[in-house]
């Protein structure tokens, strides 16, 4: 028995689901209208046609549910069957490849979903849907320029085909298509393409049959099939023998023809519900595309019925909500109660801090919001901070703004938050939508999502503007995570950033013991040393001078010394660090201004710069870890900067000394990923000589240089080594023969020969490099394993400069941003692990891609299986990961 929409508990007829062609769309708008181009000379046209039919689209038609379909490959099952199927397509123009990932955004901001499929093209995906929703009481609108999907026309799903330009559509029901091809059914419409075939997507149909010659026979004998069941009925000796000769070239035309109404599509269609967009997020996304028409027109759209009404939150101006925003006043435990037991949705967090300064801050109160409840609570005598602890600990769902800070913050009032405590960072989230930003305040998001800014408050408004605030948090939150899950970034939210928000602030917490007496007399022998090499460089300049004024030290090196100026500046002579490298061999007192140099800067940035932050109450430095500042998701650290100690020369190397455990009978543990990045960058690209060193734990520079220079391992000299291994590394970075030259001193020819001759060796990894950037220049960005993104805005530049930096960061960044996300990934299972097995030992800083840790000496050997275990398994790669450790009194020794 069919089941009717009630049984099914689908809508009843008032739905109505819109499902648009992307694909046709976009191709429709791009050569309808004239060049448009955003600020940055990104072209703009055929998205913005795209959007001006989509609103239009949900003023005209009023739909409850909406989807647009696109393709999400190339190649289709049809070409199992076909290969020359669509193949004599031109070429996409590179202008409209760069509209797709905006059209994508687009509907991201507008909040209309998107469905796509492996092996299936999108006409499948609505012919799928289209069918799904009218057998479950749907009307249904199918929007494309591309007639084939009149084959889907019944009694309840009609065709919109676009006409001229994008503005104007032609509605086909049963009798729209009858009219246009006389006496046809929409069925019939796929054996139409089976006689006449379809140039436009290389389908052959029969030679010389068009498409009057088609309809009269389907008027006689109704399919392909019924056309060769009668062929002896076939009026016309030539129309027979043609046919005849071109049977099969029928019957699969009339399968290519056919779309495919039962793909794999696991979609709810009640996922497809269609509330309608936030216009200040839309806004705020048509301003950056400089859609400045557009902007008035959603806003004018979105006042009318044409769409669901969006939550007055989202409706009304910001300045006007902060205006007549009320809130309630906490400052007794019962009314602390009976405000969280009020509470059944997401709740928006803001910690009053008496300082900016998270590290140092006291507590003064904190807002807890919804947008439709919201409260500033002060503490003091009758509520104190201890009595919101079991609410902050519980999983009930809480939003916040930077939970870093905040744990860091709380930690110091005894109240420890984990990962398994309910809550999410509208921080974090925002950082993954858009890295490029960097470091951003609330501000700067609440502007990007709502389109206007933050209220401003004044004096003796701060608890109201915390509580406004924390009730912008859970919509903003929401927003971001749809976003996120459409974009295929929920496993590196949930499962990396957000649990490694506590694992850095518990680092941050505890800090790294400095042995000040040690640091102290280190400066002390820094400070001689650059006395005596001042000295020294004195004596060889003949006279004595600013050795820190570029102008001076110039004027020695080349005016009077007679030493070539190999680069010039707007102020004079260049004494850049590789300039005056590239001199040393020309005179001893380049070399000792370069040892100059680094001692100073060891004293004043590292000696001087350690002691002022060595808290006397610890004896640590508490460096702050930045999660949300490097575009590649590296992690950086600040005050100080413990990942910049200089450690090329021993002098650099050396500082670390200073840095020891918390305890006598305690070691530094160390562990340090081996040539991570050339290992993700042998799984990426698939290169069997590159995985095979790997998966036979060869030393990879070494294998490079005996391909390379077709010599055997064991003939490999440390010169040939050294340049194999600047070769690796400089492939990682897309590096050119004129900066490998640059490198290694040699002439540019010779370094190309060497990147030529890498490729030969590993051709896998040039295809990959090739592939990587091709698909930045579709996509408009690149992702790392975990799916992470980073957009390239300038890949189209044509400004060279800019385009190839683009190129380079777009090899690159899959591969340092892969390699951030693994480490992030360890920490967080190390951090587990940790706890599980209640070890007193304590992760206290990374590096790139090194761990360093300090625990006990009894539990040094549980730890080194336990971190070895979890960052070597913490992904599958198809090449073995390798972890290297060491310990011992102090970082120095940890190596």
């Amino acid at each position: 028995m069919r089941q009717t929409a009630r049984s099914l508990g689908w809508p009843m007829p008032a739905s109505k689901l819109v499902l648009i062609d992307g694909n046709s769309i976009l191709y429709r708008a791009f050569f309808a209208l004239p060049p448009l181009t955003a600020r940055d000379g990104t072209p703009t046209n055929a998205v913005y046609g795209f959007t001006t039919m989509i609103l239009r689209l949900m003023s005209d038609e009023k739909p409850t549910h909406l989807a647009v379909a696109f393709d999400k490959s190339k190649t289709t099952f049809r070409h199992a069957d076909f290969a020359a199927y669509k193949g004599t397509r031109q070429e996409t123009p590179d202008e409209l490849v760069q509209q797709f990932p905006l059209a994508r955004r687009t509907l991201e901001a507008l909040s209309i979903p998107m469905v796509e499929i492996d092996q299936y093209e999108a006409d499948d995906v609505i012919g799928t849907l289209a069918k799904r929703a009218a057998e479950a009481g749907f009307d249904v609108r199918v929007v494309s320029g591309d007639k084939d999907l009149l084959q889907l026309v019944d009694d309840r799903i009609h065709v919109l085909l676009t006409r001229k330009g994008i503005t104007e559509m032609e509605h086909f029901d049963e009798q729209a298509v009858a009219r246009r091809y006389p006496g046809l059914k929409p069925a019939q419409v796929i054996d139409l393409k089976g006689l006449m075939g379809d140039p436009s997507d290389n389908i052959p149909g029969v030679p010389g049959v068009g498409e009057k010659t088609a309809l009269k026979l389907l008027a006689s004998f109704g399919t392909v099939e019924g056309v060769y069941d009668h062929l002896d009925e076939v009026q016309g000796q030539k129309l027979r023998e043609r046919l005849e000769q071109h049977r099969e070239d029928a019957f699969l035309s009339k399968r290519l023809a056919t779309i495919a109404c039962d793909a794999p599509i696991e979609v709810d269609l009640e996922t497809l519900r269609y509330e309608g967009p936030d216009p200040a997020r839309a806004i705020a996304w048509f301003r950056e595309l400089d859609f400045r028409s557009l902007v008035d027109k959603i806003s004018e759209e979105m006042s009318h019925d044409s769409t669901p009404t969006p939550s007055p939150a989202a409706a009304s101006g910001a300045s006007s909500e902060w205006s007549s925003f009320a809130y309630g006043l906490i400052e007794d435990a019962g009314a602390w109660q009976e405000a969280i037991s009020s509470f059944s949705e997401p709740v928006g967090v803001m910690m009053d801090l008496a300082d900016p300064d998270y590290h140092r801050a006291e507590i003064r109160g904190m807002a807890v919001a919804t947008p439709k409840r919201a409260y500033y609570v002060r503490f003091g005598e009758r509520l104190e901070l201890s009595d919101v602890r079991p609410w902050l600990v519980s999983d009930r769902p809480k939003v916040a703004f930077d939970l870093k800070s905040m744990a860091f913050a709380l930690d110091a009032h005894g109240i420890g938050l984990t990962s398994e405590c309910g809550w999410q960072d509208v921080k974090l989230a925002a950082y993954l939508l858009n890295p490029q930003d960097g470091e951003v305040e609330l501000s700067d998001v609440f502007a990007r999502e709502r389109g206007q800014e933050l209220p401003a408050w004044e004096e003796g408004e701060r608890e109201k503007w915390l509580a406004y605030t924390a009730s912008q948090l859970p919509p903003l939150f929401e927003s971001l995570a749809y976003t996120i899950r459409m974009q295929e970034m929920e496993r590196l939210y949930q499962e990396v950033e957000l649990p490694l928000a506590f694992v850095l602030a518990k680092m941050e917490i505890t800090g790294f013991y400095v042995n000040r007496e040690k640091l102290v007399a280190f400066g002390q022998e820094l400070t001689e040393r650059i006395k005596r090499i001042t000295q020294e460089i004195y004596d060889l300049a003949g006279t004595s001078f600013n050795l820190n004024s570029p102008k001076q030290l110039g004027e020695i090196l080349f005016d009077k010394l007679g030493l070539p100026a190999l680069k010039k500046t707007k102020t004079g002579y260049s004494t850049s660090a590789d300039v005056l490298e590239k001199l040393a061999p020309m005179h001893e007192i380049v070399q000792k201004i370069l040892d100059y140099r680094l001692l100073a800067k060891l004293q004043s940035t590292y000696v001087e710069g350690l002691l002022k932050v060595i808290r006397k109450e610890t004896g640590r430095v508490h460096t702050r870890f930045h999660q949300t500042l490097t575009a590649t998701g590296r992690l950086s650290s600040s005050e100080p900067n413990l990942q910049n100690i200089p450690i090329r020369l021993e002098e650099g190397r050396r500082l670390r000394q200073v840095f020891e455990p918390t305890y006598k009978d305690w070691v530094i543990f160390a562990a340090d990923y081996s040539q991570i990045e050339l290992r993700i960058l042998a799984h990426l690209s698939g290169d069997e000589a590159l995985i095979d060193a790997f998966r036979r734990d060869m030393d990879i520079h070494t294998r490079t240089a005996a391909d390379v220079f077709e010599v055997p391992p064991e003939q490999v000299t440390s010169l040939m080594r050294r340049q194999a291994k600047a070769v690796n590394f400089g492939i990682v970075y897309g590096i050119s023969d004129f900066g490998l030259a640059q490198n290694l001193n040699i002439p540019q020819k010779e370094a190309k020969r060497f990147i030529e001759s890498y490729f030969e060796k590993f051709p896998g990894v040039k295809r990959y490099m090739d592939e990587i950037v091709k698909q930045a220049r579709e996509r408009g960005y690149v992702t790392t394993l975990m799916n992470r993104r980073r957009y390239l805005p300038d890949i189209h530049s044509r400004n060279y400069q800019l385009r190839s930096f683009a190129e380079r960061t777009a090899m690159n960044t899959p591969i340092q941003g892969s390699a951030a996300d693994l480490i992030k990934l360890a920490m967080v299972r190390i951090d587990r692990a940790m706890r599980d097995a209640q070890m007193d030992a304590r992760m206290l800083l990374q590096v790139h891609d090194e761990l360093i840790f300090e625990c006990p000496k009894d539990e040094l050997a549980a730890l080194e299986v336990l971190v070895r275990d979890n960052m070597e398994n913490a992904m599958t790669l198809s090449v073995p990961l390798k972890v290297d450790t060491a310990y011992g009194p102090t970082w120095y020794d940890a190596k």
